[in-house]
């Protein structure tokens, strides 16, 4: 990784920065990271009490965070503040649970 801590280039900061580790990054091309989720969530306790399952739209935003650390790690978007535009046809396959 070209970047000391690629995490500090995303604007986000607890509790809405969802990557908590890079494992491979190729700037302006590729991100690998990963959320650990421990189950202590303030979102969990009201999704769903009893029935924990990780909401699609924090999932669709952990992903959008890891590009945006793709894009910011190339040196021409330095600076830059990446924006979420959207999504299309989307389709979760399984319940993510922590």
């Amino acid at each position: 990784m070209s970047t000391p801590d690629p995490i500090a280039l995303l604007p986000h900061r607890p509790p809405f920065r969802f990557v908590d580790a890079v494992d491979e990054l190729v700037p302006g091309s590729l991100a690998v990271a990963r959320w650990r989720i421990t189950g202590d969530e303030d979102f969990l306790t009201g999704h769903f009490p009893g029935n924990p399952v990780v909401p699609g739209v924090l999932q669709l935003e952990a992903l959008a965070q890891t590009g945006g650390i793709a894009i910011l790690a190339d040196e021409r978007y330095a600076g830059s503040l990446p924006l979420f535009g959207g999504v299309e046809d989307v389709r979760f396959r399984r319940v993510v649970r922590p």
